[in-house]
């Protein structure tokens, strides 16, 4: 780039100080050589505490579509994104997508429906994910199975 030699023994002398620099307590990464070049690393003595940080901020990803597309399948379970975007009245191309992405949800067939779309369900990272061993742990949706009145209508004169 700017068509100027630097010696090796300069540019190994600059990383010597770089990675004494990084080997202080204070770092919780160091200068690690890989492949052909160097990266800086998360130290082992760090690794476990930043794994927690990283898996508890990854939990706190999920938009409020995906979460209710999740929802959806998990209760509905197989169930092809047309019946999901029925359910929930809006297109689901993105948050199953994601879904898949985080490995949260997976393919579990094809429905035997005009044009078989793909069958969805949970993952056991799904259940990881939220702390259950079954899907019969979830909690119990609320009972949906009574009439909505309609419009003008009263309980006692339909």
């Amino acid at each position: 780039m700017f068509n100027t030699e630097v010696p090796e023994e300069d540019i190994l002398a600059a990383l010597q100080r770089i990675d004494e620099k990084f080997q202080s307590e204070e770092f919780s990464f160091q200068l690690n050589k890989s492949a052909g070049g160097y990266q800086f690393l998360t130290k082992p003595a760090y690794q476990t505490s930043i794994g927690i940080m990283l898996k508890q901020q990854s939990k706190k990803r999920l938009s409020i579509s995906a979460m209710e597309t999740l929802s959806i399948i998990a209760y509905k379970q197989p169930v092809s994104k047309p019946e999901v975007e029925n359910i929930r009245g809006v297109n689901c191309d993105y948050a199953i997508q994601k879904l898949l992405d985080k490995g949260l949800i997976e393919i579990q067939g094809k429905a035997e429906s005009i044009g078989r779309p793909m069958l969805y369900g949970t993952s056991p990272k799904f259940m990881e994910y939220f702390g259950i061993n079954d899907i019969s742990e979830l909690p119990t949706p609320k009972d949906f199975s009574n009439e909505v009145n309609a419009i003008g209508e009263t309980p006692d004169n339909p």
